[in-house]
């Protein structure tokens, strides 16, 4: 819901950055008179009893609209030019394309590494749709992977944190990142190793589920023992639509969701992370990512070729990616054969890459006029869900992309951090993020999971093996929304669930 200019405002100041910094405050990008649309159409519904006008295009007139298969996350946005989709193209070839070690005759491929997660961004975002923890014990996932740091300690760390020059503190030997793969003549830094734990849980009407509780741990160390305080946290790869939408939903709107002081006593709070920009070199809004740590699409995949691949980039220009100084023989390994100071995937490789994940497609709901399916839209809405799975937005008028521009969306998400309780806590903090803390996930597609990606495990860690057991490992602020669900009727939850699956 939204709350007060008066309550956006006294958080913007207890974040320590002045109200101007982002644009806060009304938009812009709008007219009076288009502001007034925007206000009407993005009002939350109160009739379930027929769909909503535009609600079968998730992301306006960028909406894929072909046959759903397993490539329905790989079409571009479809109001995209020719020549957009030309570049669209390009950067696809890049987000598919293998990697190898230096040196190599492939000079315009080689730096891969040293250490490493993957070969390729496609070997990670499978199909660009959501990753999975390995199926089978002692098996390896290249899209999932352990992010690693140390509590601040000192003076200096936390000042670093504070002022948002630094999101976490590297794990001294191993950096922020577990990487289980490494090129000839070297050694990878270890193994992932996840144990379950059966968690029974009972509705209203004594039906049981049985959840899975991780714990994650790793094996096979090659550098030494690991701090004893390190801090561990399991991540998926996301699936990757919509993307450029999410992009341009304007931080106005945005901030006019949160309320981090729960002054409305909704007992839902939502804050956003601020985050520093290496584009700009200023403090800005994070919105991707598991805890909203990276402040544009650019940035997330810039972090993503250091980390995962070892390339390096103009923005991140790390040859030796994660490596740290206690890795010597990580950072004596040749990386690409690249002029000096060159990065490993010069311009235009990473503007393409960009272009490509701003513009993957969101395909059109499926069943969205369907009784059962409205019926579960009017239990999600009763149970509080919508309350962070904010429905709607409009894109601005500002947009970088033309396409993307001024577009009704339907994610599902208010891109804010909350606390999810203990059940879901990885007790490490990201920069505004404390350990408890969750960016909302947008939820359009997730009915298409098991199409796309062969598997329906949700949530940060894959740990749930249906849309059910997601819900139910909600806890602190959406505590109140899980126990309703808990409390419905079968036909109640199935109804939900019909709704989710049409997304």
């Amino acid at each position: 819901m939204h709350k007060t200019l008066t309550a956006l405002l006294a958080l913007v100041i207890s974040a320590g950055l002045a109200f101007a910094q982002d644009g806060g405050g009304v938009r812009s990008d709008l007219t009076p008179k288009d502001l007034e649309r925007v206000r009407a159409v993005t009002a939350p519904t109160q009739d379930f009893s027929r769909p909503e006008r535009f609600e079968l295009l998730p992301a306006g007139a960028a909406t894929t609209k072909k046959l759903v298969n397993r490539d329905s996350f790989s079409l571009p946005s479809a109001n995209l030019s020719f020549e957009q989709q030309e570049r669209f193209n390009l950067g696809n070839g890049f987000f598919t394309k293998l990697w190898v070690s230096a040196p190599s005759s492939t000079k315009a491929s080689d730096g891969l590494g040293p250490l490493f997660n993957s070969r390729g961004c496609q070997n990670c975002h499978l199909k660009d749709g959501r990753g999975h923890p390995p199926f089978n014990p002692g098996e390896s996932s290249e899209s999932m992977f352990l992010r690693l740091s140390v509590p601040a300690t000192t003076a200096a760390q936390k000042s670093a944190i504070a002022n948002h020059e630094t999101d976490v503190i590297a794990e001294l030997t191993y950096g922020t990142q577990l990487q289980e793969s490494a090129v000839p003549g070297l050694r990878g830094e270890g193994h992932m190793r996840v144990t379950y734990e059966d968690v029974p849980v009972t509705f209203g009407d004594e039906t049981v589920v049985t959840l899975r509780k991780p714990t994650y741990s790793v094996a096979d160390l090659g550098y030494g023992p690991m701090a004893p305080d390190v801090m561990l946290s399991p991540r998926v790869t996301p699936q990757m639509i919509g993307l450029g939408l999410l992009e341009a939903v304007p931080v106005e709107d945005i901030l006019a969701n949160a309320d981090p002081e729960d002054r409305d006593g909704d007992g839902v709070s939502g804050k956003p992370n601020w985050v520093h920009d290496p584009v700009s070199g200023k403090v800005a809004l994070g919105r991707f990512g598991w805890k909203a740590g990276a402040p544009s699409i650019r940035v997330q995949a810039a972090h993503a070729f250091a980390g995962d691949l070892g390339i390096s980039t103009p923005l991140v220009n790390q040859s030796f990616g994660d490596c740290t100084a206690n890795q010597q023989q990580c950072l004596s390994m040749p990386t690409g054969d690249n002029a000096p100071g060159e990065s490993e995937a010069p311009d235009p490789i990473l503007d393409l890459v960009t272009f490509y994940s701003q513009n993957l497609g969101v395909p059109q709901r499926r069943g969205f006029d369907d009784p059962k399916v409205l019926a579960g839209k009017q239990a999600f809405y009763e149970a509080g869900c919508a309350t962070c799975h904010v429905p709607k937005f409009v894109t601005s008028r500002k947009a970088e992309v033309d396409a993307l521009r001024f577009q009704l969306i339907w994610p599902y998400s208010d891109l804010l951090l909350h606390d999810m309780g203990d059940g879901l806590a990885d007790l490490r903090p990201e920069g505004d993020a404390d350990g408890y803390e969750w960016r909302t996930p947008p939820l359009w597609g997730i009915g298409l999971t098991e199409t796309i990606s062969g598997h329906t495990l949700f949530l940060h860690d894959g740990r749930a093996r249906n849309l059910t057991e997601a819900v139910l490992w909600h806890g602190g602020e959406a505590q109140k929304a899980r126990d309703a669900f808990t409390r419905m009727t079968k036909t109640e939850r199935d109804a939900l669930i019909a709704f989710l699956e049409s997304l």
